[in-house]
Order: C-alpha cells, then sequence, then structure tokens
C-alpha cells in the first residue's frame, strides 16, 4: 500500500513538473493579452527616450516584455527606499531592451531586483601584490548576483534612462551579465539563443577578445576612447560596457568596433544603429 501511494506520489510530481512549462506560457500569453497600462505609457515618455527611437513593432514587443517580467520579478526597495509603479516601469523598459526579437525566458535566474536611492556601498577583501588582504569599502550603481539579484541605484537608474545617447546605462550593463551568467560564471561568452545557427563562438572569441585587448591598450595609456576604461577590467566587464553602448551609441561603436558592432547584432538580433 504505501509502496502504491509513493508511486501515486511519484507519478502527480512528474505530471506536475511536466505541465510547468505549458501553465508558464499560458500565463505569460494571458499577461501579454491585457493592455499596457495608460500610466505606463507616460512614464516611457517621461522616463525613457530611448523607447522612442525603437521602430513601431518593436516598441510593441519591449511593452509586451514588459508587461511579463514586471508580473514575474520581485522588486524590492532597500534603505528604505519605496518601490513604485515608475521604478518597476523604467527598469523593465531597459532590461527587455536585451531580450527582443529573441527566444527569451525573461532572465530566469533572476527572482529579484533590490533597488536603493542611489549609489551603495559593499565591502570587497583584496590580495595586493605581497599577498596581504586587505579590506575596501566601494560605492557603486548596480550588480548582478548569479544566486538570482540584480542591485540597482535607483538614481543611477533614473540618470541612465534619461540621456539615452551617453553609453552608461546600469540596467543594461548588470542584466548583460545575467545573460552572461546564464551558463555559469560571467566570463564575456554569453550562451548564443537556442537554434542560433548563426553563432559562432569562435569567431565570436577571435572578435571580442581583439576588441578587449584594444581597449585594454586605451586604459593603459590613458587614451579616452568610446567605450568606458572600466570594461578593460575583464571580459565580463568588456561585455556588459559593450552592451552599454552597443544600445545608447550604436553608430559610434559600428565605426570604431565594427567587428564588435556585428557579432553584437548578432547576439542581441537587432541593429540600433538603423533606428
Amino acid at each position: 500500500m504505501a509502496f502504491l501511494l509513493f508511486c501515486g506520489l511519484a507519478l502527480l510530481l512528474a505530471v506536475g513538473l511536466g505541465a510547468q512549462p505549458y501553465w508558464q506560457a499560458y500565463r505569460r500569453n494571458r499577461v501579454r493579452e491585457t493592455a499596457f497600462p495608460a500610466a505606463w505609457r507616460k512614464i516611457l515618455r517621461e522616463r525613457v527616450p530611448l523607447v522612442r527611437k525603437l521602430p513601431q513593432h518593436l516598441q510593441m514587443q519591449l511593452k509586451k516584455h514588459m508587461q511579463v517580467f514586471i508580473a514575474e520579478k520581485s522588486f524590492l526597495g532597500c534603505a528604505g527606499l519605496q518601490i513604485t509603479e515608475e521604478m518597476r516601469v523604467v527598469i523593465a523598459a531597459q532590461a527587455c531592451l536585451l531580450i527582443l526579437n529573441r527566444s527569451t525566458d525573461y532572465f530566469a535566474n533572476v527572482r529579484q531586483i533590490l533597488v536603493y536611492p542611489g549609489a551603495f556601498v559593499v565591502n570587497r577583501t583584496s590580495v595586493d601584490s605581497a599577498g596581504v588582504q586587505r579590506e575596501q569599502r566601494q560605492a557603486l550603481s548596480g550588480e548582478s548576483w548569479s544566486q538570482g539579484q540584480v542591485i540597482l541605484s535607483w538614481q543611477d537608474t533614473l540618470e541612465g534612462a534619461a540621456v539615452a545617447d551617453d553609453g552608461r546605462n546600469v540596467v543594461i550593463h548588470e542584466f548583460a551579465h545575467q545573460l552572461d551568467q546564464e551558463n555559469g560564471a560571467a566570463i564575456g561568452a554569453p550562451p548564443p539563443m537556442l537554434g542560433d545557427a548563426g553563432h559562432d563562438p569562435q569567431r565570436w572569441s577571435r572578435v571580442f577578445h581583439a576588441a578587449y585587448a584594444q581597449l585594454q591598450a586605451e586604459a593603459r595609456h590613458g587614451v579616452d576612447g568610446l567605450l568606458d576604461h572600466y570594461g578593460a577590467k575583464d571580459p565580463a566587464e568588456f561585455f556588459a560596457v559593450a552592451s552599454e553602448a552597443f544600445f545608447e551609441q550604436p553608430q559610434a561603436l559600428d565605426t570604431d568596433y565594427p567587428a564588435l558592432y556585428r557579432e553584437l547584432c548578432g547576439y542581441y538580433k537587432v541593429d540600433p544603429a538603423s533606428w
């Protein structure tokens, strides 16, 4: 009897797990079918000017993605900040730029988005050349954690959205890290979209590392180019910094790093220079 009960429970669990993707797809379709709130449209007009540059069909797609994103993600205010509808909309709009035209699971690894009023301070332990550990306090505008959290400064999020062509966007930066982390630690080699026959890992690596070396050389010699020298820190930061420029300064990135721009067009499935 106990064995039959165990088998029955196991069968129910298996059926439940098997039905989960279908239930999720059904739930997401229901969310996408609802009208995009007028209040959200007003927030986009006032706070996220980059959206106006998108072709009409991409604007519509972005709004549907935003609806699912906001429905599924948990937004938590930190240091006394109260989460508002405006915060959800502004963050979702910028994050969902990264999944346009892509088969997406809406940043499945991201469970929570923690929002601070401004830059937040973290403690870091570093080891110097003599092997001595040192504690450092750093003020950050954003962080991406592999445990399912993205941490953002609301002030920096607003400023990044307000100026759509300066190549500085903390939301794009941190959610690019999340894409990079989908197959493990962020190393500047995000997994391609499932079934993407056009993705060539060897070509990506060759182009990516050549561009990364170029930025490292600029940073060593104090040359101010298009990309922020922070991207010379490691390949993961380079991918995030390049993603910021790709969406906010596409023409300049195409001019200065044409091969890298083509690879990012292939990865993100959009061509922002044409908007």
